[in-house]
C-alpha cells in the first residue's frame, strides 16, 4: 500500500489460535501448531472444528483452521509495517464507519454554522450515508466518491458543493483521526445568471412592498430595503441576524457565520441606522426579523421563514408585471450590476465582499447598452468618413477590392 515500505517491515509474531473444545478422548486442550493446525498433543488425530483468534484486544470466532490462520497473518503483517489499526476491527462500535463518523461531524457542524449551510451538509452527508452505511472510511476512495456524485440527478455547481462537503468531512477526519484523505473528482460548472432590474424599477418594488406590508410588519420592507443597499448581505443571512447583531448606537450589522467563513462587518447608512433606531429592541438572542402578529398563520415573536421576504418580493412583482427577477436577482444582482457604470472592479468587489472573481465576475459582464458600445467603435472605425479608409483604397461602386491589385 502507498505509504509503506517494506524495508521498514518487522516481523511480528503476536497473537495465537486457540479452541474452545477439548480432546475427546483424554479431555486435554488442542495445542496449535502453525501453521498445520491444532491438534491434541497425545492424541494427533483429534481436531477441533471451532478456532478462536486471539490478538490482543481483538477476538474472532472462525469454522476452519486455514480462514483463522489468515486472519491472524494479516494481522500480524499490518503490525509489521506498522499500519494496524485496532479500530478497523471493533466490529460493534464500528468507530471508523461512514455513518457514525459522518454523524459526530454534523453534530459538530450544528453548533459552529448558520442554519442553511447546516441543512445543505446534512443533505450531502445524508446520501452519502445511504450509498456507502457502516462501510470503513479507510475503505471509500476516489472511485466510490466519483460514483456517488456523478449517480446524482442534479446540476453541476450542487456536484460541485457537494464534493466541497466531503473534502471539509475528510479534512477534519485527517485532524482528528489521522485519516489520509481520498483523491476527488475535479468538478467545474458555469455560474447561473439571473434576470436583474434597473434601480428605477427596483425602487418601485420596493415602494410597492411598503404599500403592502408596511403596515402589518415594517421588518418585511426594511429587510428588502437593506438586500438592495448592502449587498454583501445575502437573503438567509438577512433572515438569521438575532438583535445581538445590530449595534443601534454604531450603525453596524454583523454576520456571525457568513458563507466566507469570517465574520462580516456591515456599516450602515445614517438614514437606516435612524430606521433601525425606531424598531423596538429585543433580547439579545431573539430574531430581529419576528412577526409581531396580523398575519394568519403566524404568532409574536416567531422568526420570518426562509422564503418569507422572496414571497413578498415575488408579491410585488406580480402586482407591477415584473416576470422572472426573484428575490436574489433582484436586490443583489442588480444593484452590483448598476453600480458597474459608477464604481470600479475592485469597489464594487469590496461592496459584494467576494473573495474569488469567479463568483463575482458576472456582475461586470457586459450587455446592453455596454455591448452598444463597443458596436458603435467598430462602426466608427470603419466608417469611411474618419479617414481611416482612404478614397483611392475603396472600391468602385459595384465591383469587389481585389487584394492582389496593385
Amino acid at each position: 500500500m502507498a505509504g509503506h515500505s517494506y524495508n521498514q517491515f518487522e516481523p511480528v509474531m503476536k497473537g495465537s489460535i486457540h479452541s474452545d473444545q477439548t480432546c475427546p478422548l483424554c479431555g486435554g486442550r488442542f495445542r496449535s501448531f502453525e501453521p498445520q493446525g491444532l491438534w491434541c498433543p497425545d492424541h494427533p488425530e483429534q481436531r477441533p472444528s471451532r478456532f478462536t483468534v486471539r490478538f490482543g484486544r481483538i477476538t474472532r470466532r472462525f469454522n476452519s483452521y486455514q480462514a483463522a490462520f489468515q486472519f491472524l497473518t494479516g494481522l500480524r503483517f499490518e503490525a509489521g509495517r506498522g499500519s494496524f489499526d485496532l479500530r478497523d476491527y471493533q466490529v460493534q462500535d464500528k468507530p471508523l464507519s461512514f455513518v457514525n463518523l459522518a454523524a459526530q461531524w454534523l453534530a459538530l457542524k450544528k453548533r459552529t454554522v448558520r442554519p442553511g449551510t447546516y441543512r445543505n451538509l446534512r443533505s450531502y452527508l445524508e446520501r452519502a450515508a445511504a450509498a456507502w452505511g457502516q462501510a470503513n472510511i479507510k475503505n471509500i476512495g476516489y472511485g466510490q466518491i466519483e460514483d456517488l456524485i456523478f449517480s446524482l440527478p442534479v446540476s453541476a455547481k450542487t456536484r460541485h458543493n457537494f464534493c466541497a462537503a466531503l473534502k471539509e468531512f475528510w479534512s477534519w477526519l485527517e485532524r482528528r483521526e489521522n485519516i489520509k484523505p481520498p483523491r476527488f473528482p475535479e468538478i467545474s460548472f458555469n455560474l447561473e445568471y439571473r434576470r436583474t432590474v434597473d434601480l428605477e424599477t427596483q425602487e418601485c418594488v420596493l415602494s410597492e412592498i411598503h404599500r403592502l406590508s408596511y403596515n402589518l410588519n415594517p421588518k418585511i420592507w426594511l429587510g428588502i430595503k437593506w438586500l438592495c443597499t448592502y449587498i454583501s448581505i445575502r437573503p438567509g443571512e438577512m433572515l438569521s441576524l438575532k438583535e445581538e447583531n445590530l449595534d443601534r448606537a454604531r450603525g453596524l450589522i454583523l454576520i456571525p457565520h457568513p458563507k466566507e467563513g469570517e465574520a462580516k462587518i456591515v456599516p450602515m447608512l445614517d438614514g437606516d441606522r435612524d430606521l433601525l433606531r425606531e424598531q423596538p429592541i429585543g433580547l439579545p438572542g431573539l430574531a430581529f426579523f419576528r412577526h409581531i402578529g396580523g398575519v394568519k398563520g403566524t404568532r409574536p415573536g416567531q422568526p420570518f421563514g426562509q422564503k418569507y421576504l422572496y414571497k413578498w418580493w415575488m408579491r410585488a412583482c406580480h402586482n407591477l408585471g415584473i416576470e422572472g427577477v426573484d428575490l436574489y436577482g433582484g436586490t443583489k444582482h442588480s444593484t452590483a450590476m448598476a453600480l458597474r457604470r459608477v464604481a470600479t472592479f475592485e469597489e464594487v468587489r469590496s461592496m459584494t465582499m467576494h473573495r474569488t472573481n469567479k463568483a463575482f465576475e458576472r456582475y461586470f459582464r457586459l450587455e446592453g447598452d455596454s455591448l452598444r458600445e463597443l458596436y458603435a467603435r467598430r462602426a466608427a472605425v470603419i466608417n469611411p468618413d474618419n479617414g481611416l479608409i482612404t478614397k483611392k483604397a475603396r472600391p468602385e461602386k459595384g465591383k469587389l477590392l481585389n487584394i492582389n491589385d496593385k
